[in-house]
């Protein structure tokens, strides 16, 4: 299913190495639309569409390769008009954003980093969107900004 809301890329497509929609363990059942950003760390994250911030975690400075560091991930998410929910994980301590603060398309909500369960990716944005129940939508962005971000250097998985 796809989603009903057009996204722009959360980040500045010089800034993407790769991008990898199947390498990630944690891509498997409701969460198999995410999509992994390769990206170094420090780059500006942006919300994908104009929302409210409704849940976020920051201050979290712990990151590694396996699962036990998934609970130290800093995250943002933001709900979307029809219901939608889209959702920013591993990013560095320091959030640009609060709760409930109305965000714009194209606004930094914070910069990437390295925390929680990062598996073998290294530094990367997990990004996806989704219903509230937390099963993940196909995104559909704007103007094919993703078809060509895929290809960058024609390596995605």
């Amino acid at each position: 299913m796809k989603t009903k809301n057009i996204y722009a890329l959360p980040l500045s497509r010089c800034h993407i190495l790769r991008i990898s929609k199947r390498e990630s363990p944690a891509h498997v059942g409701p969460l198999k639309q995410s999509i992994d950003f390769i990206v170094p760390q420090g780059v500006p994250v942006k919300a994908a569409l104009d929302g409210v911030v409704i849940d976020l975690k920051d201050g979290s400075t712990r990151g590694g390769t396996t699962k036990k560091f998934e609970k130290h991930g800093n995250f943002v998410e933001i709900k979307h008009k029809n219901g939608e929910y889209s959702i920013y994980e591993h990013l560095r301590k320091g959030l640009c954003v609060k709760l409930y603060d109305n965000v714009k398309k194209g606004q930094t909500i914070g910069y990437t980093g390295a925390t929680g369960w990062l598996a073998h990716l290294g530094p990367h944005l997990h990004f996806m969107v989704g219903i509230y129940n937390y099963r993940t939508l196909e995104i559909r962005f704007e103007k094919e900004r993703f078809a060509k971000a895929l290809k960058p250097n024609g390596k995605n998985g």
